[in-house]
């Protein structure tokens, strides 16, 4: 109950600092005023607090506080390998996603290169557009193995495929490597995003691996420039 009771209060205040209550510079009350007023322990608010740091909420100073961290832009963690949904969800988002094409395919040199294949069994080629606050402002475009998803439907796609590897199908994914390029947009992009006249898109790449360092899929996510910052929250140890 305790570590619900953390992760509720780190949810809470997580969501007042996106809301920009309170705005960046400003410090949140003290762990006592926390205290009281989450009616709690120390100890609990000191984890929601850690948490809050570690994930790029807030600064804290000894002797000060803790300063609330500009968090405008969407945080796309770069070290982390996280699904658009759970992205969404843990900003409290409203969100959809557009199935723009869904096909079997035989991989051509270039898709079996990507994906490290040298038979020919055929892959998943999945185009989504993801949507929040009812704008479209990332183009997934997803291929996957099909040894490994023999079926991936519209319904599943439209939610998440993520959820359905691992619940489904049980497949544990354990990491990727990633690549991240600005590009020019394409004819593509203009059809299925909603660019506010922007002429360039930043690219990730993933090759995402599963824990017996099979690859799994090869995915380009194609962002809108003006909706993201890509972060890799750091600290650094000190030592004596």
């Amino acid at each position: 109950m305790r570590e619900n009771k953390f992760l509720a209060i780190y949810n809470e205040i997580a969501k007042k600092i996106r809301d920009g209550k309170p705005s960046p510079g400003q410090l949140l009350p003290s762990e006592h005023d926390l205290t009281e007023e989450y009616n709690t322990s120390r100890e609990t608010i000191r984890k929601a607090l850690n948490l809050l740091s570690q994930n790029g909420y807030i600064q804290k100073m000894r002797g000060r506080g803790s300063i609330v961290l500009d968090v405008s832009k969407f945080d796309f963690p770069v070290s982390g390998l996280v699904s658009f949904k759970e992205l969404a969800d843990n900003f409290g988002l409203k969100w959809g996603t557009h199935v723009h094409e869904l096909v079997l395919l035989k991989p051509d040199e270039w898709l079996k290169k990507e994906l490290q294949m040298t038979g020919k069994e055929e892959v998943w080629k999945l185009v989504r557009s993801r949507e929040i606050d009812g704008e479209r402002i990332i183009l997934d475009k997803d291929f996957i193995k099909k040894e490994f998803v023999p079926t991936l439907t519209k319904d599943i796609s439209e939610k998440s495929i993520y959820e359905y590897f691992e619940n489904d199908l049980g497949l544990v994914i354990s990491f990727a490597k990633k690549e991240i390029t600005v590009e020019e947009v394409t004819e593509e992009d203009q059809t299925c995003l909603d660019l506010m006249g922007y002429k360039h898109v930043v690219v990730v790449k993933n090759h995402v691996y599963l824990e017996d360092a099979s690859l799994l899929q090869m995915t380009e996510s194609r962002h809108r420039l003006d909706k993201f910052r890509f972060v890799d929250f750091a600290r650094r140890e000190h030592r004596a």
